[in-house]
């Protein structure tokens, strides 16, 4: 390793264990790679909540980039940069020189940038007889470039527990709606259960803080969702004392044949689209299955057997192991390497978006049609057919014209990859 990359600060300035650590750090920058600096910046400032530095702090930091000559920072060129204190002022929009000096120590502390001083202090660059720097004093941009791909893993990282916040929040909603709409439906025939779920309700959504944590708005969900259940069981039970009372009116009418097997098309129809949804069919055309229960003479048990049947929260439409056996690439984006739950797979989707060059907008078309998880499951088919396909985003988009018109079904992608791979397998034996 080089040494000379490590400097002491000028003046009365100490130096310390983290300054040497990030220098050493920035010793690798040696390679050829080279990166756009305002993609680079974009990155960083997507990434600044785990960097701990403020918006100031990156505003002292574009302006450093904008004294930089070139769009690509390239070690080939060097990473030092030299502007006073005065033209920094200028490019920061009129910034007081003391406030100045925090922000740079701040990037510095950070580790985006390193300080090189010249020794009487000043900033200044040395040329050869040709007219190119031979040696510069100032700020060292190399850091930057020898942790790019930390950045934008880091900023990934933070983009998929915004969105997957973000999916458990409507969740979390969606739920607390359906318990204090049922808990209105109890109420009818139950006050004191009512009023013990209620408050029950209450106490669990008021103990989250505005700006919740995914773990506590995970752990609320939960805990709502159990409540949920249970006042939906109670109420199930209600309905059918109701229905037997009824049934037990009318029996003596009552006429039912058990000779036919005929179905009306309406139901063989509601019951094909309920198996291709895996919904019930008799959630789907309950208009149609009239004739399956005798009528209540009872409006109120009635109106309680419609509200009763809400959609409940919809889950994952393919198991996660199924995923990761048909789509095996997919495991080396997520974190650390291994992908063990829905999150880390919808972490990894956002990293392989980017590697595709899939548009933003295009993602969020996809997951508003499709759902986040099945959105991730098909970027993750996408991956293992990547050198086949010229143009994936116009590709995502396509499949999401064909879910919105009903035509699309991620099961059918998966049972062509395991299909791809039973094949693959038997012609190597």
């Amino acid at each position: 390793m080089d040494r000379g990359i490590v400097t002491t600060p000028f003046g009365r300035r100490s130096m310390t264990l983290g300054m040497l650590a990030h220098q050493l750090s920035s010793a690798p920058a040696v390679d050829d790679g080279s990166v756009d600096k305002w993609k680079l910046f974009r990155t960083v400032c997507a990434a600044k909540t785990s960097l701990g530095v403020s918006d100031r702090s990156l505003a002292v930091l574009n302006a450093l980039l904008s004294f930089y000559p070139k769009t690509e920072l390239d070690t080939a060129s060097g990473l030092v940069v030299f502007p006073s204190n005065a033209q920094l002022s200028l490019r920061t929009h009129g910034m007081a020189e003391t406030t100045l000096r925090r922000h740079l120590t701040a990037l510095i502390e950070a580790g985006l940038i390193l300080r090189r001083d010249s020794p009487n202090g000043k900033r200044y660059a040395r040329r050869d007889r040709k007219g190119a720097i031979g040696q510069a004093f100032g700020f060292d941009l190399s850091p930057m470039l020898v942790r790019a791909a930390e950045f934008e893993a880091e900023a990934a990282r933070l983009e998929a527990d915004r969105r997957y916040l973000q999916l458990m929040r409507e969740r979390l909603s969606l739920c607390r709606r359906d318990v204090v709409k049922l808990v209105e439906l109890l109420r009818q025939s139950d006050q004191h259960r009512a009023n013990e779920a209620e408050t029950a309700c209450q106490s669990v959504y008021d103990a989250l803080s505005r700006k919740p944590l995914i773990v506590d708005v995970v752990r609320t969900l939960d805990v709502l969702s159990a409540l949920r259940d249970d006042l939906t069981n109670h109420l199930e039970k209600l309905l059918k004392t109701q229905n037997t009372a009824a049934n037990a009116r009318q029996d003596e009418r009552h006429i039912q044949s058990s000779e036919s097997d005929y179905l009306p098309e309406s139901e063989i129809a509601c019951e094909k689209v309920g198996i291709e949804n895996s919904v019930p069919a008799e959630e789907l055309c309950s208009s149609g299955n009239r004739s399956v229960e005798p009528p209540l003479n009872d409006r109120q048990a009635t109106s309680q057997s419609v509200a009763v049947r809400q959609p409940q929260t919809p889950h994952h439409a393919t198991a996660l192991p199924v995923v990761l056996k048909a789509c095996p690439q997919i495991r080396d984006y997520g974190p650390s390497g291994r992908i063990e739950t829905w999150r880390d797979l919808l972490s990894a989707a956002i990293v392989v978006r980017t590697m595709l060059g899939i548009s933003p907008d295009a993602y969020d078309d996809a997951c508003a049609t499709l759902g986040p998880e099945t959105t991730a499951t098909v970027l993750a088919c996408l991956l293992e057919r990547s050198e086949h396909i010229h143009s994936a985003g116009g590709y995502l988009r396509d499949l999401t014209r064909r879910a919105k018109g009903q035509s699309f079904t991620v099961s059918g992608m998966l049972s062509a990859r395991l299909r791809a791979q039973a094949g693959g397998i038997a012609m190597g034996t």
